[in-house]
């Protein structure tokens, strides 16, 4: 067996671990402060908003030798002064995304476009995407989020029960702060790519939180009527069975993504595997941390204020205390020398007893006694 397969075999047999529900204050800390970075983020940057949402127009050029910021340039004077988001694509041609651009201005551009790129009109592909439209988008993408997030409730709450449907949505919501706050960071564009990566995102942390709260379910059943174990310490145990399981399945799942992220869309300039990767990667290692460090230590919390597992933790905590409490005489007893000192003691209270008790009888000469008894 390797050496994480033992390490595997040991967490979810309890013979190591690590307290994740006794330092859960210190995980709550640093979620709240990427938390608030990511707010922050989003309020001063805020979403680069792709054409799909706030419409205008996608200009495709041939092969050309311009670089991509000199093009900006060029769009953004074609444009009047519009904002232009300009991807190199893996053949040398160029994507330019010019926002708020209707269809009487689609036309100047492209021809002033082509004669800044020094390439023929024709082969600029132009694409247009009316406001409206992508208003309609929008709307759909954030009802399809609603439902996605009412049915996951509804599901852990008739699965499990309404605590951990209730972390669990907490953590969901941890995961897609997070991961769009870096995309505000980055400044990465928002389109129905990064729609899907968000929907996947949340998919894979749900199902990382379901495994321990699976686990946690079979592990606290019937747990009332023992007093070895309080609700915390059996979520501690949980997480760490389900560890090595959760790193294993993230970090395959990463690894992938990151292709996509870093080769993909690094090197080959392909503008929706940027889209739909970074909100993988990040959502990826985001829900991966809330499952592990959020969802479980917030239902550890919400049982343990139940007034069952409040009188559970007593009765743990007064067993133990009288198994140390019975422990501790029985070194006091067997502590060398105690006996001796004891007995010590004793004969010093009755005069030399114990003194005399271990002098020996002194031996009387053997000629004499024989002797003696001859003549008579």
């Amino acid at each position: 067996m390797s050496k994480l397969g033992n390490l595997g075999a040991r967490l979810y047999r309890g013979e190591v671990g690590y307290d994740f529900i006794g330092k859960r204050k210190i995980w709550y800390g640093i979620s709240i402060l990427i938390t608030i970075t990511a707010i922050v983020g989003l309020a001063v940057r805020s979403l680069n908003m792709g054409i799909e949402f706030s419409g205008g127009a996608v200009f495709t050029t041939p092969k050309t030798s311009v670089s991509t910021s000199q093009a900006q340039e060029y769009a953004e004077s074609a444009a009047g002064g519009h904002q232009a988001m300009v991807q190199q694509l893996g053949d040398g041609a160029l994507r330019i995304q010019i926002s708020d651009l209707d269809t009487k201005q689609a036309v100047p551009v492209q021809e002033e476009l082509a004669k800044q790129l020094k390439v023929p009109a024709k082969d600029v592909n132009t694409q247009l995407v009316g406001p409206s439209w992508g208003e309609q988008i929008a709307n759909k993408a954030w009802l399809g989020l609603g439902i996605f997030m009412v049915l996951v409730v509804l599901y852990l709450a008739i699965a499990f029960e309404w605590r951990m449907a209730l972390a669990a949505l907490i953590a969901l919501i941890h995961d897609l702060t997070i991961t769009v706050g870096v995309y505000a960071l980055v400044g990465f564009e928002v389109t129905p790519g990064t729609v899907i990566g968000l929907l996947t995102i949340l998919g894979y942390s749900l199902y990382d939180t379901v495994v321990v709260f699976d686990s946690l379910k079979e592990s606290s059943k019937d747990i009332t009527k023992q007093s070895r174990f309080t609700y915390a310490e059996i979520a501690n145990r949980s997480i760490n069975g389900t560890l090595v399981r959760s790193i294993n399945t993230t970090v395959v799942a990463l690894l992938p993504v990151a292709g996509l992220l870093f080769v993909g869309g690094g090197v080959l300039g392909a503008g929706m595997l940027n889209d739909i990767s970074l909100a993988l990667f990040v959502g990826l290692a985001a829900g991966a941390y809330s499952s592990i460090f959020i969802a479980t230590p917030l239902v550890a919390d919400f049982k343990s204020s139940e007034p069952e597992m409040k009188a559970l933790a007593k009765r743990v905590k007064a067993k133990r205390a009288a198994a140390a409490a019975k422990a501790a005489s029985q070194e006091s007893e067997d502590v060398p020398g105690t006996e001796e000192a004891e007995d010590a003691e004793d004969g010093a209270e009755a005069g030399t007893a114990v003194v005399g008790q271990r002098r020996q009888p002194a031996a009387r000469p053997r000629g004499r006694g024989r002797t003696s008894g001859k003549r008579r």
